[in-house]
């Protein structure tokens, strides 16, 4: 790989970031979601995250950042990412891989709380299954995807969706990004 090619992955992970900037609306988006998360935290609700891979490092990271601290020191947040692999093996074995994240949606989630869906294509359909058995549950589907926004665009209450881009890690740096602005309005307002 050249020093070329190194430079192409920059400026084109600066071109879809300039994208998404340039869409004001992807900023009001990512308010309406800190706020429905900060009313649900208020009112003794939690925010459950999930992911697969890359994405489910950043559940994780934002359930983290939640319970640990982001920029200031406070009291823990009330977040969790399904990311126990006892849970996820138990799950996939006797259920099948799709339920590994709707069966713990079901078994913790109560109405009033937040899910925090990330799928960069937005058609993992164990994802979908998670913010379906949300609904069905009266949680609160806040979904961070890419590409078209996929099946999952059309259950979430608040879809935030990246600029179109050929791979996912594009997709998930700007994700990382969402995430970050999300814990630092939440920290900053609760």
């Amino acid at each position: 790989m050249s020093n070329k090619q190194i430079a192409s992955h920059f400026l084109e992970a600066h071109k879809v970031l300039t994208e998404f900037i340039e869409n004001e609306g992807n900023f009001a988006l990512i308010q309406q979601a800190g706020d429905k998360m900060i009313s649900s935290i208020n009112n003794g609700g939690k925010v459950i995250s999930c992911g697969n891979g890359g994405s489910m490092s950043d559940a994780m990271h934002f359930a983290e950042e939640m319970t640990g601290r982001f920029r200031e020191n406070r009291g823990p947040l009330p977040a969790v990412a399904i990311s126990d692999p006892a849970h996820i093996t138990c799950i996939a074995n006797d259920y099948g891989y799709d339920y590994i994240f709707s069966r713990f949606v079901e078994s913790i989630g109560q109405k009033g709380d937040v899910l925090l869906a990330i799928s960069t294509s937005g058609n993992s359909l164990n994802v979908i299954n998670a913010a379906k058995s949300a609904k069905e549950k009266g949680i609160y589907v806040v979904g961070l995807t890419g590409k078209t926004g996929g099946e999952l665009a059309k259950i979430c209450d608040i879809e935030i969706r990246t600029p179109m881009s050929d791979w996912a890690d594009r997709v998930q740096e700007i994700h990382i990004k969402i995430i970050h602005s999300l814990i630092h309005y939440i920290e900053s307002n609760i």
